[in-house]
């Protein structure tokens, strides 16, 4: 056997190993010896073909010679991972306990996971030949629509593809000149898009100025910051003048943002501002623009990349800083498969870069604020909001023993009448899709509940039918109870609900209603911004997407319907997650020359965290709950992980979890600080069809704890599980759900 000629591969498995080789017959010693970690190689698996990444080469494997197969093609002759990526890619697959092999290629578009070449959209260029440039296009008077394409070519050099439409000339034309010698044709990478005019910046409160000359005198080198400025205060104007110092080093950026629907409004205010290439990476992108995007970047000709979570493992050629917008929202954890957190991985790999990683947040998350305390990262405080915009006073209004018209009480209903005949626009927040969120009979109880979960059925009326928001799983809506035949009540109020209503009240007024309902299509939300930012009196009703980062100048009241559904929750966290979703809800109201107003309807005025809220003191709330966190001794002062359990039947995921903490006591003996709570039934025991089961490990020292579970799971993986069942492991989860 040569030296190093066993190809140690990463395939995209469930198994948590790597996997060896030998090297396609076709490659000789020297081939092999070339060959780098990082690249693709296709190789035979089972009964199927997969795409695997190469880790390295040996000269050792624990199976003999023989007995492996050689792999199928070498698809890269350099590795599509930067250093520091590869770096990332294999420490988060430890970190998080998923496989290598599905992690590395989570990592890449989807163009390169199905092994198709790394290469970006190009587009024909038609250019005349020297025996083009000396033909007189007279000559081509019999054949006019060459004679047309001739004349072009004669006064502007070149002819893209992109321009054949406006010109009106055809292919076909084209290639009659090609035929006759006159044109040649070539093929060219498409240039990225960009503004050549920049908006003006904008003047900094000293405030601003001492975060941005924090940032940019330590630009050089690892450091995290942690811009904490109230709603309106300008977080993006200072990621905007931190970057554009950036630029001129010739240096790009990543900026991650919690949502699609952000991305749009982010991309634009960036493409106003800078003259150079920003590209977006998100879902709503198909394969071809992803593969784009992804390889400007890796290129160097992006010099910004704006996208959800995993836009962090966007290559860059020359890195310079990592900006994650609206840190504390758990949209940056991945919640099936790959089960990172977006926000924490541009740590290390700000890290890993030797770059900064600034975080941006009105209400920081609780881990983030005692990662301030505890492991210094600088805090940047912005206490004021911009301009001559002033916080918005907050009132409640006890709607006990309340007659309520559709959800709405007399003294929201003034109000909001009041702020529309002003001319100024009005949120109305309820954190509800649908119509409403049950449907009942009055007479014997009959609820309508999903079949497959151990939820209800949320009604709809716009197409009309009853959807399980868990599972998606829909019906038909009865017309009467299947139970006793009366007539069925539809029960609370959902987004569809208030926008009917509101429709009643204010018939002459502008109603926009936004939740993941209304902007399924593409461009949808963007189209409503635009509407709602032209001016004018309008009423916008929605749930938590209008709380992420958007800015609405015109908004001078925010009501929130029912701010009780979140103040009593069975997650520790659910605490935080209301009072984050509150402040940021009321932080809509008044961000520009007009004085906010937010009113709450409550049937509890005097919860604790209303009374934060009141007083705009996150800070106050924040170290309060931290402190409680603390005598409890849970995150951010422990650590956990969730193995979670699904099976035909509860008996069954238990029963295999019972095994898995069996061989965890045997583990715990080594490890005193260890935890275990479990199997015990999720919140939501019946989900899909399926019955899920938690075990939950706990332990306050972090490194501990993952030598722990690296060393559980490879005990896990030697348990065989009974047909149909499935586990996963959720390494620092932010839903126990």
């Amino acid at each position: 056997m040569a030296s190093n000629s066993i190809l140690q591969i990463a395939i995209p498995s469930p198994l948590r190993r790597l996997f060896d080789y030998l090297p396609p017959t076709d490659l000789n010693n020297d081939e092999v010896a070339q060959l780098q970690a990082g690249i693709r190689i296709k190789v035979p698996f089972g009964r199927q073909t997969l795409v695997g990444i190469l880790i390295k080469t040996t000269n050792k494997s624990d199976f003999p010679e023989n007995k492996l197969k050689p792999a199928i093609e070498i698809l890269d002759t350099l590795p599509l991972f930067t250093p520091t990526l590869f770096r990332l890619g294999n420490w988060a697959a430890n970190y998080y306990q998923h496989p290598v092999g599905e992690a590395l290629l989570h990592m890449i578009p989807k163009v390169l996971r199905d092994g198709r070449a790394a290469t970006r959209k190009t587009q024909v260029i038609w250019q005349l030949t020297t025996q083009g440039k000396d033909t007189n296009s007279d000559t081509l008077s019999k054949a006019p629509k060459q004679q047309q394409a001739l004349s072009y070519l004669l006064k502007n050099n070149a002819l893209k593809q992109k321009d054949l439409s406006e010109t009106d000339i055809n292919r076909e034309s084209l290639k009659a000149l090609a035929k006759k010698g006159l044109v040649s044709e070539r093929q060219e990478t498409m240039a990225l898009a960009y503004s050549k005019t920049t908006e003006e910046k904008l003047q900094l409160t000293h405030e601003q100025q001492h975060a941005v000359r924090t940032v940019l005198e330590n630009n050089n080198k690892f450091g995290c910051y942690l811009l904490e400025g109230v709603t309106g205060s300008g977080k993006t104007e200072v990621y905007l003048q931190i970057i554009e110092e950036v630029l001129q080093q010739n240096k790009q950026a990543i900026v991650l943002v919690p949502e699609i629907g952000l991305t749009p409004q982010t991309v634009g205010r960036f493409r106003e501002r800078f003259d150079k290439p920003v590209v977006a990476l998100h879902s709503g992108l198909n394969d071809q623009e992803r593969m784009n995007a992804w390889l400007a970047a890796k290129e160097g000709e992006a010099a910004i990349v704006i996208g959800t979570r995993s836009a962090i493992f966007t290559p860059l050629k020359n890195p310079g800083i990592i900006v994650v917008d609206e840190e504390h929202d758990t949209s940056f954890k991945q919640h099936e498969g790959f089960k990172y957190s977006g926000r924490d991985l541009s740590l290390v790999r700000a890290q890993y870069e030797n770059i900064p990683v600034l975080l941006g947040s009105a209400t920081p998350s609780f881990e983030t604020l005692n990662n301030v305390a505890q492991k210094g990262f600088t805090r940047l405080p912005l206490t004021q909001r911009a301009g001559n915009a002033t916080a918005p006073t907050v009132h409640y209004i006890d709607i006990r023993n309340q007659t309520l018209q559709e959800g709405f009480s007399e003294a929201l209903i003034r109000a909001i009448t009041q702020h529309i005949k002003n001319g100024n626009q009005v949120l109305v927040f309820i954190n509800r899709r649908g119509f409403a969120p049950a449907l009942m009979c009055h007479e014997c109880g009959w609820i309508a509940s999903c079949h497959r979960c151990d939820a209800r059925f949320t009604l709809h009326k716009q197409p009309p039918h009853l959807h399980c928001h868990h599972c998606d799983a829909t019906r038909p809506t009865p017309t009467s109870c299947p139970s006793c035949e009366l007539p069925l009540q539809a029960v609370g109020y959902g987004t569809e609900r208030s926008e009917q209503a509101l429709q009643m009240l204010f018939p002459n007024t502008p109603i926009f209603r936004i939740d993941r309902d209304t902007t399924r299509r593409k461009s949808a939300m963007s189209s409503m911004l635009n509407r709602i930012n032209a001016g004018g009196p309008a009423i916008l009703v929605g749930t938590q997407m209008l709380a992420k980062g958007h800015h609405f100048p015109n908004i001078t009241l925010v009501a929130i319907l029912n701010a009780d559904s979140g103040l009593f929750s069975g997650d520790f966290r659910g605490q935080e997650r209301m009072g984050q979703l509150l402040l940021q809800v009321a932080g809509r109201s008044g961000r520009a020359e007009k004085k906010g107003e937010v009113l709450i309807q409550t049937h509890h005025p005097d919860n604790p965290l209303l009374h934060w809220l009141a007083r705009h003191d996150y800070q106050g709330f924040a170290q309060e709950s931290l402190n409680e966190r603390r005598l409890a001794n849970l995150p951010p002062y422990s650590h956990i992980i969730l193995i979670r359990a699904d099976g035909y039947s509860a008996e069954q995921a238990e029963a295999f979890l019972q095994l898995v903490r069996t061989e965890a006591e045997r583990l715990q003996t080594q490890e005193k600080t260890i935890v275990l709570l479990g199997p015990i039934p999720a919140p939501m025991e019946r989900r899909a069809g399926r019955f899920r089961q938690h075990l939950l490990i706990e332990s306050p020292h972090r490194q501990g704890l993952q030598a722990f579970i690296a060393a559980l799971c490879s005990r896990i993986e030697n348990i065989k599980p009974s047909k149909g069942l499935r586990w996963t492991i959720d390494v620092d989860p932010q839903d126990l759900f």
